[in-house]
């Protein structure tokens, strides 16, 4: 069949330009977009007289054929055909004949694609914040159930203070609510349909936006044509909330496979969760976290891509535009596969509780709770913290933990230590002293544990307010 658009040219088009200008294969992925755009799209121009209700009855029957063979592997994607939305609206002139050839009546390939990618945005961002809600509950989870367990914090990779794993792992947890914030913000500030806004400048049928945009359940429309088909900015806010979000995940993976390595021996990662070696029968390998960690990379050169693309385009639309699938697709589809491999590795993974605590004594993260002990007692802070210095170059030099330190020892240094001391350094009493909203205390971490809680609820019952594109479709079945 010849291109729908051929009527102007008195050449065929080269096959070095159809191969160099076809998109077809990557924006395939489109095809349920496309088909539910397309189905809606007409059933307005019928409603609004454009067209005949029986003319489109055909174009919808034969878009709902079209997607059951594209679901079922039936579908022939031609790359004469340029791109999705020319593949299925050759194929259903071929299939339904002269009605099929009215269903581009009041709209251009260039708002056309505009929805296409706002209903595949839609669809993957509240994918994602499924995702983010499991992935958040399983980190709480084993929060949960380490609120007790004591390991060393850490300031320049040194151990600094005595905390638990829970108030660690509830670190990422709060960096994982304000990615869910961002992925929230793309999805509200991206949920305007732009089908109506033709090429550039709209068009003259009479056509009823409104109606289209309540059926693609859309909560507003674009008001402004150029800007409809020109803008990517919700592809670039995505990818900007991904990025953020994947340094996160890069940070938490960086960290476990310190904890998986034999000289930490904080974690112990299952099997079905690591790899060997080629060479070495002992290696145990944290691949998947290490995967995940390179994968960032890709992410943050996919949206400088994209915005190096966008950066000099005016308007309206410019093929560049057509870079934005391959990028925010390589991005969209990894993030979804991250998520459930990095949460399967967290919730099968065995934490090593004695070493944990063995590893906290021996990094003296006592010291600034013996310091404020001193300052308690009248010493000044400045004074307190010369004396425990001196007192932990000691210790390090006698290979001594600061429990071990005879009170004798201990008043050589200031007459102020008396015997309550070794009630105020034993690492519980540390974190349970440190109670306020925030600290680590097992108190602390419960009542957070708790807020959050309520935010996932909240969050839950919010999603409810978004449509994903997909069951629209499915429901047409």
């Amino acid at each position: 069949m010849d291109k729908l658009w051929n009527g102007r040219f008195s050449k065929s088009t080269a096959l070095l330009t159809e191969n160099f200008n076809a998109s077809i294969g990557f924006d395939y992925k489109l095809s349920p977009y496309d088909i539910l755009g397309s189905y809606y799209h007409v059933e307005m121009l019928a409603k609004q007289g454009i067209v005949s209700t029986d003319e489109a009855t055909k174009v919808q029957n034969g878009l709902m054929a079209i997607y059951h063979l594209i679901e079922t592997d039936q579908f022939e994607f031609k790359i004469s055909q340029e791109d999705i939305h020319m593949n299925i609206e050759a194929y259903l002139i071929d299939m339904i004949g002269e009605a099929g050839k009215k269903l581009h009546t009041g709209r251009s390939r260039n708002d056309q694609v505009a929805l296409d990618m706002k209903l595949y945005t839609k669809d993957w961002l509240i994918s994602m914040l499924d995702a983010l809600t499991s992935l958040i509950e399983k980190i709480s989870q084993i929060a949960s159930a380490n609120l007790e367990t004591i390991m060393p914090g850490f300031t320049h990779l040194q151990q600094a203070q005595p905390i638990t794993l829970a108030h660690h792992l509830l670190a990422y947890v709060e960096m994982l609510k304000r990615d869910y914030s961002r992925f929230e913000d793309a999805l509200e500030r991206m949920d305007e349909m732009p089908l109506g806004a033709g090429a550039l400048a709209s068009t003259s049928y009479p056509i009823d936006r409104q109606y289209t945009m309540e059926k693609l359940g859309f909560k507003r429309m674009t008001l402004n044509s150029l800007d409809a088909v020109s803008d990517r900015d919700y592809l670039l806010d995505s990818l900007s909330a991904s990025s953020t979000f994947m340094m996160h995940l890069s940070r938490l993976c960086e960290e476990i496979i310190l904890w998986n390595s034999q000289l930490y021996n904080f974690i112990d990662l299952d099997d079905a969760y690591t790899t060997g070696s080629s060479i070495m029968p002992q290696k145990k390998n944290p691949d998947i976290h290490e995967l995940i960690r390179g994968k960032t990379g890709r992410t943050y050169g996919n949206l400088i891509q994209l915005l190096t693309v966008m950066k000099g385009i005016p308007l309206a639309y410019n093929k560049d535009m057509q870079e934005d699938k391959e990028l925010f697709m390589s991005t969209a589809e990894q993030m979804l596969d991250v998520m459930e491999i990095l949460g399967e590795t967290l919730i099968t993974a065995k934490f090593n509780k004695e070493v944990m605590y063995e590893a906290t004594l021996k990094g003296y993260t006592e010291a600034t709770d013996l310091a404020d002990y001193l300052v308690k007692k009248g010493v000044s802070f400045r004074d307190s913290h010369h004396i425990i210095g001196q007192i932990v170059g000691y210790a390090s030099n006698s290979k001594l933990a600061l429990k071990d330190i005879t009170l004798e020892m201990y008043q050589s240094f200031s007459e102020v230590f008396d015997q309550d001391l070794y009630e105020t350094i034993k690492l519980e009493q540390i974190i349970a002293s440190k109670a306020h909203v925030g600290g680590p205390a097992p108190s602390a971490c419960t009542a957070h544990l708790d807020r959050v809680q309520s935010w996932l609820n909240a969050k839950k019952e919010m999603r409810k307010n978004y449509v994903s594109p997909i069951a629209l479709l499915n429901a047409l079945k």
